[in-house]
């Protein structure tokens, strides 16, 4: 049964370290970092492993207005001006790849992927607050009529899973779907799969996660002792992917083991210094960027680069994470449906 009107431990504001926005389910700040260092083959061999998907022209402009673009701003006259506007970033962990890595970890076919895990990532004119909202994969919502690489459409669905979009449509219309959900423009959309959250978390020397409660999931395939752990890869996408041995074996709960999971992740950045550590920090891009498919508006090193400079002045006090408010939905015990009106107010903020 889904908890009606909770969210919970997830669906409070908590305080991030500096950088949990560029880490938000796919670990930007590996990318972030490397940009600093990375130079010749190297360079190019990692700029060449992101895959994009061209959303603005997919879509056209029959979307929510996009936020007011502040002038850039720059430190000194030598160095590259930085955007200081407004941004909404769509973020995705998938099983989309289908291949045999992601298969092996639990990740879908070709014929049936589907966004585990869909935060959106809002940041603040300045660039120096920012928001973290996830959406339960279980929400159910209108999904609109979205493009098709093909050609044609899909037909417009109603009462059916948010993470249905992806699964029909791909990123276009995992974007056009969150639009049409949020009533916010999606300025970028940055996915991970599988196989690259474990090999990121392999690639750190593993992740410590303390948990509140023993956790017994035999379709995650995993059992946990409550108390703190070292996970490994395989480990720790188990507990992002874990709901059935939690709580009432909703979407909601596996939404506190995400959040966890990031200051987990961010923690362990920060303890290895990855800047001291040049091989390292090699793998840990190489893994990233390998496993990571971007709007056309991303799709390169020196981008990445750019937004993660402009952050610089978030600091962790001013980084919060919540949930959607969401209910019981009124034709499925196992669903939920966005709260209104407080979903509603809760978007509008972020315009």
């Amino acid at each position: 049964m889904t908890r009606q009107g909770e969210q919970g431990d997830a669906g409070r504001g908590v305080g991030r370290r500096p950088g949990a926005l560029k880490a938000a389910g796919l670990a930007l700040a590996g990318v972030l970092v490397l940009g600093a260092a990375a130079a010749g083959y190297a360079y190019r061999h990692l700029d060449g492993n992101i895959k994009s998907v061209d959303i603005d022209s997919a879509l056209g402009d029959n979307r929510p207005a996009k936020a007011v673009i502040a002038p850039a701003s720059s430190a000194s006259a030598d160095a590259s001006p930085l955007p200081t506007g407004s941004l909404n970033i769509l973020v995705l962990g998938s099983d989309s790849r289908g291949g045999r890595a992601d298969r092996a970890l639990g990740g879908g076919d070709s014929s049936g992927a589907r966004s585990d895990t869909a935060m959106v990532v809002h940041i603040d004119a300045g660039r120096t607050k920012a928001t973290v909202v996830s959406i339960p994969r279980d929400t159910l919502v209108t999904r609109p009529s979205c493009p098709l690489p093909s050609g044609g459409s899909t037909a417009v669905a109603h009462r059916t899973m948010f993470n249905s979009a992806y699964e029909v449509g791909g990123p276009v219309c995992a974007v056009k779907t969150a639009e049409s959900v949020t009533g916010v423009r999606m300025d970028h959309y940055v996915e991970i799969d599988f196989s690259g959250f474990a090999g990121l978390v392999d690639a750190l020397g593993g992740v410590t996660v303390t948990t509140g409660q023993d956790i017994d999931d035999d379709k995650s395939h995993l059992h946990l002792r409550a108390g703190t752990h070292r996970l490994d890869g395989i480990q720790a996408l188990a507990l992002a992917r874990t709901r059935h041995g939690i709580g009432d074996g909703s979407d909601l709960g596996r939404i506190g083991l995400q959040q966890k999971l990031v200051k987990a992740l961010l923690d362990r950045m920060a303890a290895i210094d990855l800047l001291t550590d040049p091989a390292k920090l090699y793998r840990v891009a190489d893994t990233v960027t390998a496993s990571l498919t971007t709007d056309t508006g991303l799709d390169s090193l020196s981008e990445l680069v750019k937004l993660g400079r402009s952050l610089k002045g978030l600091t962790s006090d001013r980084v919060k994470t919540v949930m959607m408010p969401v209910v019981q939905a009124p034709s499925d015990p196992n669903r939920v449906v966005a709260k209104e009106p407080a979903a509603s107010d809760l978007w509008t903020s972020l315009r």
